[in-house]
């Protein structure tokens, strides 16, 4: 798109053509009222409140799009009236509660309501009685609902679920009459109003992903947590800004607390918010926010315990979800003691990138997921989307429906969810185990073959074969035949019946052979027959492309070839290249930490079990705080160093304390660690407290710094033939919805114990309820395990649940996500 100067109140402003007015507007600090627009969002016109006036024509701001030249005035008197009638239409039997209503203080409707001087009412009809609903984590009442759209907008748009939408009402209509003496937006936008509430899509029960950014975007109370439903008003509330912790995408949050009752002074969490015009958070990070650890005080003979624990380790286990000044001490302990550090899915990581970074000459991939929102054609390979890290899940969501674009999804598992998040999604369930296969497919799909190593090349014309086929084809074909028809002879005035010949075009069906090209890899991986055509289809005036690759290639037999082939992707193909860290911090610890394959002797934990413990779960040997019990930084799938605040105290010891005792070093606080991060490849020398942590009006994050450039030696690509796939029973280690680690699964509204979930027909299959318990067992190890039937589990492979570690599943597997299983009923 091209950039357009327009001018609004005056005001001279930068735009790119076809931009929405409203995002120009806020964008430059300009107000514009509007309540059902979302920025990332499709526009609804539901409230018809943001009226300008354009070149002499009123138009809505959310959806007129800016044109060079155009000249925007804000307010005319005509547009007052009409935004002032539309305020009043909204408070018309809007219910009086603001004194206990969830959203008074922050409500969009009293906003609103006093910026139009509504100070009277000319409007009524009467009302009717509307039953409140408990959609489980959300509870909705639709008396207080002014059926904005904005819940029904992000939940297609951004989510994918589209589990809600615009229901009848049931109620007397408006008088018509009230037509010709009302403005006629407030009249067109009343009229809908009360013919419409908000309910589940399929018409019965809410059936979701439960993210609950529909409570984020409701401006009124309608839509709430109900876990938070009357426990505080919004203005008793501090707000501590933070990033969640739960996965790589380092979602911006904002923790928010007070004390804990009147006889109880201690500060607890009551929700977590997000800045949602620009930032959409999962249920996760929505509700599984309360998972600090409380400890009375310090206790003194387990730290001293702990202290000599290290200083006789031979090595240091831990998990990822740790801060980077955590990892960076966790690497100074390995210098000084000599230890081993050992997080397996981090080293996996770190040997994919290397293996990456051999091909491309650079460690880091160069795109991020805000490419993929740009994109207009999406590829995911190797992710459980839906769970894995919902961040990427939502923006290629994004990307078919506001882009109109077209993805393909292949992963052995088969999701329902991602399925139906567009018409345009194509999903191909291969076996487990070819991940690499759809890689080479990808690259004999996509890639600039003359940009390939020959031997590359080779091997994928290896897969290619001249095929005949016998085909149907309907032709036109030529029948002329003899008629008779009457005509005039002018000579003698007398009509006569003249034979003309007459010739049509007839249909027929032939048949024919044909050579055509037949494609091995299209079969390996189980695409289907009409692969080709739909591909074709989707492609059509597709112009950005992205590749989503997730955590099933890191585990792989096979890894450093198929991270050689994402390379190949990134450097001979049009696509952008996104690669999903596993976990919360994997990739701060993979570039800080000097990891080891395996532990041996003596090894302390770090939130894992080791001879000695330190747990931020408590349990372990020496208790250690949460995340959200913390200050430092993470670095995120979009390679962004971001910061997180404490939320809450903590009263014990910290690794900084073990840390100096161990070293002989001093550090006042963990974040003096923050700017000595600019000896590890990427990171800048800048103090914690000179990080930014905010969007602007524009929707440009302002959070942290971006990692520099890691430039490595690349290397001559090596072709590995492709590993074979698994056959027969086959288990996914992976998680439910809403499931990360030990510490979603300890927060109050989403507490949950480990086991396999299995789909309904899977449990019925084998005579399986909820509650039952299967014997799982592998080559490597076998475990009883707890079921639960899952609604968002589809198809014959288990899910065998990591966020529980005591349930020790880890054993079942070898590296790679997927093994092959018998389970049995116990």
């Amino acid at each position: 798109m091209s950039n357009v100067t327009i001018t609004i109140d005056g005001k001279v402003c930068q735009a790119q053509e076809g931009e929405f007015i409203l995002n120009v507007a806020r964008a430059n600090d300009i107000f514009i009222p509007a309540i059902c627009y979302l920025t990332r969002c499709s526009p609804t016109l539901a409230c018809r409140i943001c009226l300008v006036e354009a070149d002499g024509k009123q138009v809505y701001a959310c959806n007129a799009k800016a044109k060079e030249g155009m000249n925007i005035t804000t307010t005319t008197p005509n547009i007052a009236q009409e935004r002032r009638a539309i305020m009043e239409v909204y408070d018309v039997n809007h219910p009086l509660e603001c004194g206990v209503c969830d959203q008074s203080g922050e409500c969009e409707l009293q906003n609103y309501t006093l910026e139009e001087k509504v100070d009277s009412q000319s409007y009524y009809i009467a009302d009717s009685h509307k039953l409140t609903q408990d959609w489980g984590l959300l509870k909705y009442d639709p008396a207080l609902c002014i059926v904005c759209e904005r819940c029904t907008t992000t939940c297609k748009d951004m989510i994918g679920d589209a589990a809600i939408s615009t229901v009848a009402r049931g109620t007397e209509g408006i008088d018509a009459a009230l037509k010709e003496s009302m403005p006629k937006d407030a009249y067109a936008m009343w009229n809908k109003l009360n013919k419409s509430l908000i309910g589940p899509s399929n018409g019965e029960t809410l059936d979701c992903t439960n993210c609950g950014e529909c409570i984020a975007v409701c401006p009124v109370g309608a839509i709430v947590s109900s876990d938070f439903q009357y426990k505080s008003n919004a203005w008793e509330l501090t707000q501590v800004p933070a990033t969640c912790a739960h996965c790589s995408a380092g979602c911006h949050i904002k923790y928010e607390k007070k004390h804990t009752s009147i006889a109880n002074p201690d500060e607890r969490l009551y929700r977590v918010t997000n800045e949602w015009n620009y930032q959409t958070l999962c249920g996760a990070g929505r509700f599984g926010y309360d998972f600090e650890n409380r400890v009375a005080s310090k206790d003194e003979a387990a730290f001293s315990r702990a202290v000599q624990a290290l200083k006789q380790a031979q090595a240091i286990a831990f998990s990822s979800e740790i801060t980077n000044e955590e990892a960076y001490m966790l690497s100074r302990l390995k210098e000084v003691l000599g230890v081993k550090l050992y997080n397996p899915q981090a080293y996996a990581f770190n040997a994919f990138l290397t293996s990456y970074a051999e091909v491309t000459g650079e460690k880091l991939p160069k795109s991020d997921l805000k490419k993929v929102h740009a994109s207009d054609f999406v590829i995911s390979v190797g992710s459980a989307l839906k769970t894995d890290n919902p961040a990427a899940r939502f923006a290629m969501n994004n990307a078919l429906t506001m882009n109109k674009g077209a993805g393909i999804y292949f992963h052995p598992v088969e999701d329902s969810v991602i399925a139906g998040m567009s018409k345009n999604m194509m999903t191909v369930q291969h076996k487990a185990g070819l991940e690499e296969a759809v890689l080479y497919l990808l690259l004999d799909l996509f890639a600039d073959k003359s940009k390939l190593p020959q031997s590359v090349v080779t091997y994928l014309e290896s897969f290619h074969a001249k095929k005949t086929i016998t085909v149907e084809e309907t032709i036109k074909e030529k029948v002329v035949e003899k008629v008779l028809v009457k005509k005039l002879n002018e000579e003698t005035g007398i009509e006569e019946e003249i034979e003309e010949e007459k010739t049509t075009m007839v249909p027929k069906t032939i048949t024919k052979e044909v050579e055509v090209d037949e494609n091995a890899l299209l079969a390996m991986v189980n695409a289907s027959e009409s692969f080709n055509a739909d591909l074709e289809k989707a492609l059509a005036k597709k112009e950005a492309f992205a590749l989503i690759v997730g955590e099933d290639c890191y585990g792989h037999p096979n890894s450093a070839n198929i991270a050689k082939l994402v390379g190949l992707v990134a450097t001979c193909s049009d696509f952008e290249v996104v690669i999903v860290p596993p976990q919360t911090n994997a990739l701060g610890v993979s570039l800080i930490c000097d990891l080891d394959s395996q532990p041996n002797g003596y090894t302390v934990g770090y939130n894992v079990k080791g001879d000695f413990t330190l747990s931020a779960l408590g349990g372990g040997d020496l208790d250690m705080p949460a995340l959200n019990q913390q200050e430092g930084t993470f670095t995120t799938i979009n390679k962004q160093v971001v910061p997180t605040n404490a939320a809450l105290g903590y009263n014990g010891y910290v690794l900084k304390d073990l840390y100096c005792a161990v070293t002989g070093e001093t550090l006042a606080n963990t974040i003096d660690c923050t700017p000595l991060l600019a000896s590890k490849a990427g990171y800048q020398a800048i103090a914690f407290d000179d990080l930014p942590n905010y969007f602007s009006n524009d929707g440009v994050e302002h959070r942290g710094y971006a990692l520099t450039k890691v430039s490595v030696t690349a290397k001559e690509v090596v072709c590995t033939p492709i590993a074979q796939g698994m056959d027969g029973s086959v288990i996914y280690h992976a998680n439910p919805v809403l499931q990360f680690n030990d510490f979603t699964a300890k927060s109050t509204q989403l507490q949950a114990q480990g086991g396999v979930y299995v789909s309904k027909a899977f449990a019925q299959d084998l005579g399986l309820a909820t509650g039952d318990n299967v014997r799982v067992k592998t080559q490597e190890a076998q475990l009883v395990l707890p079921v639960t039937i899952d609604s968002k589990v589809d198809g014959s492979i288990a899910l065998v649940s990591r966020f529980d570690t005591s349930k020790d599943t880890d054993t079942l597997f070898n590296g790679y996500r997927f093994n092959q299983a018998t389970i049995s009923k116990v």
